[in-house]
């Protein structure tokens, strides 16, 4: 007998899990979220969120949008990656991180119409939560998934109310399992994995201490602090992250996986916290400590049948990068819009197969980038002197030479600089975070092909209206002056498509093609005396097609289609496109 029905249901409330939740109500699904705890996350695990993960969030409409920049550490917070000895001690070096580079804030303000923030995990998986219940979502705390069973019509979820002790069975059209990194859901229908669990260990520190006399005129999210020979840490590097500026904090400090964890209490963690801020009076509040591994294990295939999984479930992974909660979000933005168009009947299930086709490869990228940002902090160890020797005093009088005014010194000196400024790849990658580009039949390119990068692919975000890449952002202005992105007049769960003063008759044929397949299309004529004009000529520019052309995006804002010149029969080749995206 079946306890509770609904159409799809969540299992895990992290941001995969409520980014679904609310995703899924705002376009008029029911869905139901369970979370084994009786509430969210307890620690700032996840904190950096990148332009496409606010995109995201502005979708979910301003009020959420607006809320997240409040509660967060804003971009020139984010600041510069700091290299030293301790807080208190020498600086090593330094780089310009998470786009406040002016260079690389040019281009983060060409990119989009939201700006990078630090958002503690603490934070964001409220608001999602929050958002998806305001819209719907029913949540149900302290309830933990057992197994599921499918079959033609649906799954059937057993889960176990830890409150009262009984099995409740719950009846879904769909499942989605955003359960985490031990993800009981991905082990239950087999999903296929590359690559290996537990590759490093790490130390977790939590604490409050006010550290604005050390920080505050050099803001950043980051402190790489280097003390050969410290109880921890092999070569002797820790990590102070701010999580509130400037008294609350995390450190971070690996072990040998191959030996077990440190024992860990409130006085060694004070001593940790001492030593690596250089105050051995400090006054410190430690709020908790915890280990954990590094992983480099990614699922090349996402799904079975009705269930699918997302997160840290298919992509396992260390922080390098801040990629995970981003990931974990878009992944349920590419599949959110996709199980509400087969719910609603506008599509036919093979749709939903797109999922795995398109964010699989995603999943692949970002482990292998956060993973090899791990290995390419060798360099500075090198340039350092830390990996000549296992003495703590080799290494500290290597670590000062640089201080030198000898030839060997000066050699140093630039390799120290050079092996930081490489750091970008981790701290600075902005087209890691914005040049996905789906390969599915959602996305219809008719034989065009594939623009090349002009720059390097991982630094730089290269937009393009290749069907598949998410539209470029540019701004539009209305009558009264008032500037709209091209993201905000796509999305918001419906198709859209862009087109001229030359391409009305696209715009006349998104109307009835929307009325023939039930799927609303909003159409923008864009240009003089319309609803928006490009008075800049940005859109022009951007767009890669003719003023009598059209571009086609999906309810995730990335192109499905685009034709550089009036069609014959557009009501025909619309029809045709939506067709073969939506698998009907």
């Amino acid at each position: 007998m079946t306890d509770m029905t609904t159409d799809v249901l969540i299992i895990g409330t992290g941001p995969a899990g409520s980014s679904s939740a609310a995703l899924l109500s705002t376009y008029g699904v029911e869905n139901m979220v369970i979370n084994r705890y009786r509430w969210l996350a307890n620690t700032p695990r996840a904190h950096i969120t990148n332009q496409r993960t606010m995109e995201v969030l502005r979708d979910l409409g301003r009020d959420v949008e607006d809320e997240a920049y409040m509660f967060a550490a804003e971009q020139d917070l984010m600041g510069e990656n700091v290299f030293c000895e301790s807080l208190v001690g020498e600086e090593i070096g330094r780089m310009k991180s998470w786009g406040t580079h002016p260079l690389s804030k040019a281009e983060h303000l060409l990119s989009s119409p939201t700006f990078m923030n630090d958002l503690p995990q603490t934070f964001m998986e409220p608001l999602l939560f929050k958002t998806a219940c305001q819209r719907g979502t029913q949540a149900r705390m302290s309830t933990e998934y057992l197994s599921h069973v499918q079959d033609a019509d649906g799954v059937t979820t057993t889960c176990l109310d830890r409150l009262t002790g009984k099995e409740v069975t719950i009846r879904s059209k769909y499942l989605i399992g955003a359960d985490g990194g031990n993800s009981l859901v991905a082990d239950q229908i087999g999903l296929p994995f590359e690559g290996q669990m537990g590759v490093g260990g790490s130390m977790n520190i939590l604490f409050k201490a006010d550290l604005t006399k050390y920080v505050a005129h050099r803001p950043s999210v980051l402190y790489w602090v280097v003390q050969p020979g410290a109880d921890v840490g092999g070569i002797g590097m820790g990590l102070v992250r701010m999580v509130r500026p400037w008294n609350e904090w995390l450190i971070v400090w690996g072990y040998d996986i191959n030996q077990p964890p440190p024992d860990v209490d409130d006085a060694f963690a004070t001593k940790v916290v001492r030593d690596l801020v250089g105050d051995p009076d400090l006054e410190v509040d430690i709020t908790s400590w915890s280990t954990w591994t590094v992983n480099n294990y990614y699922a090349t295939h996402l799904q079975k049948d009705r269930v699918f999984c997302m997160g840290d479930a298919i992509h396992r992974h260390p922080p390098s990068n801040g990629l995970g909660s981003n990931t974990s979000i878009q992944d349920a933005f590419n599949l959110a819009w996709k199980l509400a168009a087969v719910l609603k009947g506008q599509a036919g299930e093979a749709l939903l197969d797109t999922y795995s086709v398109e964010r699989a490869p995603i999943a692949k990228q970002i482990v292998t980038r956060a993973n090899q940002s791990i290995g390419e902090f060798g360099p500075i160890f090198e340039a350092l002197g830390l990996t000549e020797s296992n003495d703590p005093e080799t290494m500290q009088k290597n670590l000062e030479g640089r201080c030198d005014s000898t030839p060997a010194a000066e050699r140093q000196r630039e390799a120290i600089r050079e092996a930081i400024a490489f750091k970008k790849y981790e701290f600075d990658a902005h087209g890691v975070e914005m040049n996905q580009r789906y390969k599915s039949t959602a996305a219809v390119t008719d034989g065009q092909v594939e623009p090349d990068f002009a720059l390097d692919a991982d630094l730089h975000y290269q937009p393009t209206t290749w069907p598949g890449a998410r539209i470029p952002h540019v701004w539009l202005f209305d009558h009264s002056g008032k500037k709209h992105s091209t993201l905000d007049l796509a999305g918001g769960g419906v198709f859209t498509l862009f087109t001229g003063l030359g391409g009305r008759s696209w715009a006349d044929a998104a109307a009835k093609v929307s009325e023939k397949l039930g799927v609303t299309i909003e159409a923008h004529v864009i240009g003089p005396r319309q609803e928006y004009v490009d008075h800049t000529g940005d859109w022009a520019r951007a767009r890669e097609v003719g003023d009598a052309g059209c571009v086609l995006t999906r309810p995730d804002q990335h192109v499905c289609w685009r034709h550089d010149a009036p069609a014959g029969d557009p009501e025909a080749e619309l029809t045709r496109v939506l067709s073969a995206v939506l698998a009907k």
